[in-house]
């Protein structure tokens, strides 16, 4: 590993959990084709977080979800 690369590493591992996986989500972000939808989909996964968090949505099971999804499609 050269040394620029475990500066940076070293660097990023004193961040928080949720900054390193900010980062992490960055930098994947930054290896694909489309970074413009990379981009939308990091900033639609905050939005989620942010409306869970807040008590605006409520998370339902899986079989909760799958049961409703086979109602609504019959």
């Amino acid at each position: 590993m050269s040394t620029q690369l475990e500066e940076v590493e070293a660097e990023a591992l004193k961040l928080t959990a949720e900054e390193r996986a900010h980062l992490a989500d960055r930098l994947l972000a930054s290896l694909s084709e489309d970074a413009e939808v990379e981009d939308a989909w990091a900033i639609e996964v905050e939005r989620r977080v942010a409306e869970i968090e807040s008590g605006r949505v409520q998370l339902v099971s899986a079989v909760e979800a799958i049961a409703r999804a086979r109602t609504a499609l019959k």
